[in-house]
């Protein structure tokens, strides 16, 4: 998690900016720049947030996980510890989940705000925007139920990039090839199955 905070912190940014540049010409057709600010909070929050660092930390985090835990089976680091007594699940795969579940909505939270930022900078900054009406429209536009579905995103979408990487790391085989093809469907499913979630979930809270 922690090593994955730049990448995220980088993304939200770029990714508030570009909503920020695109939602200011897209209101301004119809003279609600006022808007602005809403619209960035409510798309990072309840959707981009949560989706962009999923998709980033299972790039980041979820195939080094993958990696490890197949060198170790390909090693048969996974074989001593059931010959030695030791649960590989429960010593392996337990602390990693737990750290995902952790890692990933404290990384969604960081990747909102510094994207909020970002739409500051572009559409108070550069654009004009007046600072009040940024602030004063999101303060009226994000309600409790839009935070906690975002958390529950990121929760949701955190134990499903390590249930993966956990499952394609721990079942490898072929050797150092192995480990790079699952290592590579590890970041593949971990994509496809975030973007099925963030539907499923978006219908939820619907």
């Amino acid at each position: 998690g922690v090593k994955s905070t730049l990448i995220v912190m980088l993304t939200g940014a770029f990714t508030g900016m570009v909503m920020a540049l695109q939602g200011y010409y897209t209101l301004k057709q119809y003279g609600s720049e006022g808007a602005l600010g809403s619209a960035v909070a409510l798309s990072l929050i309840r959707e981009m947030g949560p989706v962009l660092t999923g998709i980033m930390v299972s790039a980041r985090a979820g195939s080094a996980v993958t990696a490890e835990i197949g060198i170790m089976r390909i090693t048969e680091q996974l074989d001593a510890l059931d010959t030695m007594a030791v649960n590989p699940i429960q010593y392996v795969v337990m602390p990693k989940l737990l750290a995902g579940v952790i890692a990933v909505p404290l990384l969604t939270a960081i990747f909102d705000v510094v994207g909020i930022l970002g739409g500051y900078l572009v559409g108070v900054v550069l654009l004009g925007v007046s600072s009040g009406s940024y602030f004063s429209g999101m303060l009226r536009s994000v309600v409790p139920l839009d935070v906690y579905g975002g958390i529950v995103k990121s929760l949701v979408f955190g134990l499903t990039i390590i249930l993966v990487a956990c499952y394609k790391g721990y079942y490898t085989q072929h050797g150092a090839a192995g480990v790079s093809k699952a290592t590579n469907q590890t970041v593949v499913l971990s994509a496809v199955l975030i973007l099925a979630w963030d539907y499923v979930l978006t219908s939820f809270f619907m």
